[in-house]
């Protein structure tokens, strides 16, 4: 059993503090290495390293194999309609920057609340039908970012829709905000194919703390964590598709290799890291950069979440820390003190991370 699909959402670069830079050849290994180990399926997204993904598929998948032999998805950015226009207006660039004239899988993307009103307002749905009806688009759906009642709202008005993408992982299985479970089981009572994203959550679950990662252990001792993570998903009987975001060599073939279902004590050890992970991590952050990608002051949110989350395991060690962070404001990055709190990068979150408050924790613990 392997589900796992290709996402261009966290490529290997060239410069580590411009997300646009991808190293393309390192890509071009990649992509190899996962075809040759039966992979096909690839996913990417208008906004995924700052609009660069989508050529990054056009020159390191659509250029080198044949048109047939991949699953190809992408997804309109909804965060940027202002007219009905401007879905045409989207596409025409995706369709030119991936060099395709079809997509297999074309999404609506970062559904929530607000943002599904816009895909109303401007005729979202309607759009990406015609485009089914026209075979432009072999299937369609949608990326849902909100809660299983706006889940539901949302399958109930547009039953054409084929496809669910959502965010699943042990961790956020019962988590009131993400809505894991819930949101799963929404899918599967409309009749949806799920789609997973961040089964890992942005990394997280590949590195664990030392009381967490001997829980797996114990039980299968040769596993990696990020297995662990991977395995929990692929075992829900309603998910058809796990996308990774693979930047070497080594989560290729980890990612790839065949994944045998959980067992119910499998099931309960994933229960219990989660209840540990939960009881030590101050910021969930996954370091997706969506709010990056809206703050006006460069402040990079997800750097400064991490140095935070380990400077809250060990506050003793902010002398470490320190140097670091004001580091980052001298290669011309804003400081956390440089919010402006104009909420942007809040309504950009899918881990409903209250951002504009932790900026303040961080700014009193490292900015001296």
């Amino acid at each position: 059993m392997n589900k796992t699909g290709f996402g261009f959402s966290r490529l290997p670069l060239t410069d580590a503090d411009d997300n646009k830079a991808i190293d393309t050849a390192q890509v071009c290994r990649l992509v190899d290495e996962y075809i040759e180990a039966g992979g096909v399926y690839f996913d990417t997204a208008y906004t995924y390293h700052g609009g660069c993904s989508e050529t990054a598929i056009r020159e390191c998948l659509v250029k080198r194999y044949p048109r047939d032999s991949f699953i190809l998805s992408d997804k309109l950015p909804t965060s940027k309609l202002r007219s009905r226009e401007d879905c045409q207006k989207y596409f025409d660039e995706m369709t030119e920057r991936c060099g395709v004239d079809y997509f297999d899988v074309f999404m609506v993307h970062w559904l929530n609340a607000e943002y599904y009103e816009k895909a109303k307002e401007y005729g979202t749905f309607e759009f990406v039908k015609d485009l089914k009806d026209r075979g432009i688009a072999r299937r369609i759906g949608f990326s849902c970012h909100d809660t299983a009642d706006m889940l539901d709202r949302i399958l109930t008005d547009h039953p054409e829709i084929d496809i669910v993408l959502m965010q699943i992982n042990y961790l956020d299985w019962e988590s009131p905000f993400i809505q894991s479970r819930l949101c799963y089981e929404t899918a599967l009572k409309h009749g949806k194919d799920i789609w997973v994203m961040e089964p890992v959550k942005g990394g997280t679950l590949a590195q664990l703390p030392e009381e967490a990662e001997a829980i797996f252990r114990a039980i299968r001792p040769d596993d990696e964590p990020a297995r662990w993570a991977l395995r929990f998903v692929q075992s829900l009987p309603g998910v058809k598709l796990c996308l990774s975001g693979m930047n070497t060599s080594s989560q290729i073939r980890q990612n790839i290799s065949d994944m045998d279902p959980m067992t119910e004590e499998e099931l309960a050890a994933c229960r219990k890291v989660a209840e540990v992970l939960s009881s030590g991590t101050a910021i969930p952050c996954t370091a997706c950069n969506y709010c990056i990608d809206s703050c006006t002051k460069n402040i990079p949110i997800p750097e400064y979440f991490r140095m935070y989350n380990e400077y809250s395991r060990c506050p003793k060690e902010d002398w470490k820390i320190n140097p670091v962070y004001m580091q980052m404001a001298q290669r011309g990055f804003g400081k956390a003190s440089d919010c402006i709190s104009c909420g942007r990068c809040e309504k950009m979150c899918p881990q409903k991370i209250e951002i504009r408050r932790w900026l303040g924790e961080v700014k009193d613990a490292l900015e001296w």
